[in-house]
């Protein structure tokens, strides 16, 4: 994430933060002057962004609400929710269609020349999701030979068909293309894959969309840095949602958010504030 100076990064923001309410230099800067914001997540991921109504809502959606309001210093923001599946997120940014996403985005290296990262807010362990009757599948080796998802945009299954330093497992295993987390579930269910693996949170709230039906593994496989995606180079705002984040972590509210939708899962929650990475 390295790279352009001050003021490209200026120029570029301020295109980007220019959707709904004119060209600001940075999303901070816009949210102050007009009072408006637009935020991606996602909108089928139950517990984290899963649209039933007119607004989204899940923990990525209220850390949402309190980042904003606290870079608006507490004053009412209108917030525009846009859906941001993981194939588009890039996309989303770069072209000004959302000014910050927070959507289960793990801070990748890949990542990091397209995305400024704010962040992290909270730190997750990739794990397994299967069909609650399936006996065959127990850690995460079994899933050799097995039918993973592969969700459109999504790294989580490089995590166990590759080796490292991207990978981890280098496990043999056939992917079943899917358009989203949600369709992978959907596949699991009747029976077209075995096994769907991303971050514990996310399946967490699947599982219990559906009791009974699935299982997860309890099997870390490697810890994920969710952080919040801004436009390339938006430091200033970087800078503030660090700030919000842990204002968030100080006062409580990240982990009564944590336990309102997670409270009643086995999960063992995250507990503390993860270390910035730093904006650049």
């Amino acid at each position: 994430m390295r790279g352009w100076g001050f003021a490209g990064a200026a120029v570029a923001v301020g295109l980007a933060a220019c959707a709904g309410g004119g060209s600001y230099a940075t999303v901070a800067d816009k949210v102050k002057g007009t009072g408006t914001v637009v935020v991606g997540t996602k909108w089928d991921q139950p517990g984290l962004g899963l649209r039933m109504g007119a607004e989204p809502e899940g923990f990525d959606v209220d850390v949402a609400r309190y980042i904003v309001r606290h870079l608006s210093g507490g004053a009412p923001v209108k917030i525009t929710w846009r859906e941001s599946p993981s194939s588009t997120r890039e996309a989303l940014l770069q072209n000004g269609t959302v000014d910050l996403i927070v959507a289960s985005y793990s801070i990748t290296e890949a990542r990091k020349p397209k995305v400024t990262f704010a962040g992290p807010y909270v730190i997750v362990s990739q794990d397994t999701m299967v069909r609650a009757g399936d006996d065959s599948i127990r850690t995460v080796n079994d899933l050799r030979g097995k039918r993973i998802c592969l969700a459109e945009g999504s790294n989580s299954y490089r995590r166990i068909v590759d080796p490292p330093p991207d990978g981890r497992l280098d496990l043999p295993a056939r992917l079943v293309p899917a358009a989203n987390y949600s369709d992978c579930v959907r596949k699991l269910k009747n029976g077209l894959l075995d096994a769907v693996s991303t971050e514990n949170l996310g399946l967490a709230g699947f599982a219990e969309q559906d009791p009974g039906a699935y299982r997860l593994l309890n099997d870390p496989i490697t810890a994920e840095s969710w952080g919040v995606g801004l436009k390339k180079g938006d430091i200033q705002t970087c800078e503030a949602v660090n700030r919000a984040i842990a204002a968030m972590w100080r006062d409580g509210t990240a982990t009564r958010l944590l336990h309102k939708w997670f409270g009643r899962t086995d999960l063992h929650l995250p507990a503390t504030l993860p270390p910035p990475e730093g904006c650049s």
